[in-house]
């Protein structure tokens, strides 16, 4: 008899979903009244002329891009080594949530606390990384 094998998505798959809308929301909020349908003939052009806040948050949007690959690759291995679902469950909450706060800090101008919002962020993943391992 044939059996269906249906998916099951934990919590830390879908935060590693949430993760990969971060960097679109920050493009978003770069661009929010002040790109034109004109600007996306050179999209990147556009992105060097920014300043203040909207140069921020594409730096966030950076930023995000980047810490994704360790993210995902930490929740695969976490998953992999069968780590305690709940605790990496939580684990990948407070990273997206601390990954939210830091776009936020970061288009605020708020640098101390950014760097040390990066900084918890990344003991996080770490914890993640290494939840399976015995």
């Amino acid at each position: 008899m044939n059996s269906l094998h249906i998916a099951r998505f934990t919590v830390a798959y879908w935060c590693v979903f949430a993760m990969a809308l971060i960097p679109i929301a920050c493009a978003m909020l770069a661009k929010r009244g002040g790109f034109r349908a004109a600007d996306n003939r050179d999209p990147r052009g556009w992105a060097e002329r920014q300043t203040d806040w909207r140069a921020r948050a594409l730096a966030a949007q950076s930023n995000t891009f980047e810490c994704l690959p360790f993210f995902i690759g930490a929740v695969i291995v976490a998953h992999q080594l069968g780590a305690a679902q709940t605790l990496l469950d939580l684990l990948a909450l407070a990273f997206v949530m601390l990954r939210m706060f830091y776009v936020l800090m970061y288009v605020s101008d708020m640098p101390t606390i950014r760097s040390a919002v990066w900084l918890g962020a990344f003991a996080v993943n770490v914890a993640i990384f290494f939840l399976g391992y015995r």
